[in-house]
């Protein structure tokens, strides 16, 4: 990209931002083999393999991308820079989480703990300090046995971290399937007939993921 002599076109700018999203929602649905022992952190490992990927990828783009010549300008290369450069950000920001959210998983399976009471099959939920609710039926609890043996964990502890690495997950999934759908939208708008992305005072003249950013910052004031 950077022996590029020509400004890329609107198209090629919407292509750029369309296989970025694709690589971005294809982060959730990796998989990655995870032995018997470490099962309760298979919900995370395949985002947490295939998403340092992703983003070292969609870097060396963005950096081809500044560093084209002639370096994109005009209201389309700018839209679609702050898009890429909003997406690239926020999914850097999310894995940062994730990996933390997994050295707390990890940090608390390496920390010696009292012997926990087994779990026991219920008819209702059994309330836990985490606000989680479980009912096992009699083949879950005995999987729950099974796995949490494997783990070298008791079966309450392997419940607690599992659902930990379930959340962290849930979070990771929810950043890159909006992450994803901000950049499709737009591309698409990218794509429009018209000269240019409609650009101006108003907030909807932003790109999608931007104005999604500056909703996140206004939500945490």
């Amino acid at each position: 990209m950077t022996n590029d002599r020509t400004a890329l076109t609107r198209s090629e700018l919407a292509d750029l931002l369309t296989e970025a999203a694709q690589n971005v929602g294809g982060i959730p649905a990796a998989e990655y083999p995870t032995a018997a022992a470490r099962s309760y952190l298979h919900p995370v490992l395949g985002p947490l393999a295939a998403g340092p990927r992703v983003i070292t990828g969609l870097n060396d783009r963005f950096e081809g991308f500044v560093a084209a010549e002639p370096r994109p300008a005009g209201s389309a290369g700018l839209f679609a820079l702050a898009s890429y450069a909003s997406a690239l950000g926020w999914l850097t920001e999310s894995f940062a989480e994730l990996t933390s959210s997994v050295d707390e998983i990890c940090t608390r399976v390496g920390i010696p703990t009292e012997p926990s009471a087994p779990i026991v099959a219920a008819s209702g939920g059994t309330e836990r300090d985490d606000g989680f609710d479980f009912a096992f039926s009699a083949l879950e609890l005995e999987a729950v046995r099974n796995a949490a043996e494997a783990a070298g964990l008791a079966p309450d502890d392997y419940v607690e971290v599992l659902s930990q690495s379930l959340l962290a997950a849930a979070r990771i999934t929810d950043a890159c399937m909006e992450i994803s759908s901000g950049l499709l939208d737009d591309a698409d708008l990218l794509r429009e007939a018209s000269d240019r992305p409609r650009l101006g005072d108003d907030p909807g003249s932003l790109p999608a993921l931007v104005r999604s950013l500056l909703a996140r910052m206004e939500a945490t004031e």
